[in-house]
């Protein structure tokens, strides 16, 4: 079972026909992915996206009228069951009968089609920013990619030295190196730093001892 979708659920299909249109298969339950556009305009996408997110319509003969997935715990589009945590980093906002704008109605998203909402907020701060003149691209923050250091290490800076005798590692400089006076200075000072930061790491748990006697 994919997450996020369930067949069995009241209206979501279990059988989406593979020769729908884009647009009916964008607003049918199924798991959570990313919306493809078919336009290229950043504008023409936003009404693009805005018509996959409108509110599902009753029907009779030709006649639309109402909202057919107005429910608590529904959603909106498609019908599936959701109940959302409020912690829930992916819980959608109320959702408006407009989309972004309109009345407030009583359903929700599901998990696909609030990843569709989200994905038109973005588009929406995209073309605000380009209407203003800005590059939406400098207000995304870049994930921080660790420096990984491959191969043995040959050299230790003094925060390294003083981390690793902190932990209890016995760091000395290699058989047959000799040392300026000023570089065995450096030595000690670093070792003295770490074996005071042992120290303080022990003082809490001797208090401990002697608050437990």
């Amino acid at each position: 079972m994919i997450q996020g979708f369930n067949p069995g659920l009241i209206g979501n299909p279990a059988n989406i026909n593979p020769f729908s249109s884009h647009k009916i298969s964008s607003r049918a339950a199924g798991p959570v992915i990313g919306y493809e556009y078919k336009e290229l305009r950043a504008k023409k996408q936003l009404k693009e996206i805005r018509k996959v997110l409108l509110p599902e319509k009753k029907k009779f003969l030709f006649i639309r009228f109402g909202y057919k997935f107005n429910l608590r715990h529904r959603c909106v589009v498609c019908g599936s069951q959701q109940e959302w945590e409020l912690s829930d980093p992916m819980r959608p906002p109320l959702p408006l009968s407009n989309v972004n704008k309109g009345r407030p109605l009583q359903g929700t998203y599901c998990p696909k089609h609030s990843g569709f909402f989200k994905q038109m907020e973005m588009l929406e701060q995209q073309i605000l920013a380009e209407q203003h003149g800005l590059e939406f691209r400098s207000f995304i923050p870049k994930p921080k990619i660790p420096t990984i250091k491959r191969g043995p290490l040959t050299n230790l800076n003094q925060t390294d030295m003083a981390s690793l005798i902190a932990m209890g590692w016995v760091v000395q400089p290699p058989q047959g190196t000799k040392e300026s006076p000023l570089e065995q200075y450096t030595r000690l000072m670093v070792d003295i730093q770490g074996k005071l930061s042992q120290v303080q790491k022990i003082i809490p748990m001797i208090e401990g001892e002697k608050n437990g006697e």
